[in-house]
């Protein structure tokens, strides 16, 4: 990861592959959704920290299928 401790919006939309718009994240903003900013003066400044900790707590866990053995080392 970078070693900037805040992100424009720009940069968090990069950041998601474009699959998080600029628009999207003032509307989250609007409705106190989303991660976690700060705001100085006009600025709005995403802390990484924060985004990292969002990310964690968006995880989706999944469990293996029972007809799929991967510890075994067989190919598909």
């Amino acid at each position: 990861m970078s070693d900037k401790k805040f992100l424009t919006a720009e940069e968090v939309s990069e950041r998601y592959r474009g699959s998080v718009s600029v628009g999207t994240l003032r509307n989250w903003r609007a409705m106190r959704i989303g991660p976690t900013f700060v705001k100085i003066g006009k600025a709005v400044l995403y802390p990484t920290n924060e985004l990292d900790a969002w990310d964690k707590r968006n995880t989706v866990t999944c469990r293996a299928s029972k007809g799929c053995d991967v510890d075994k080392g067989e190919e598909a």
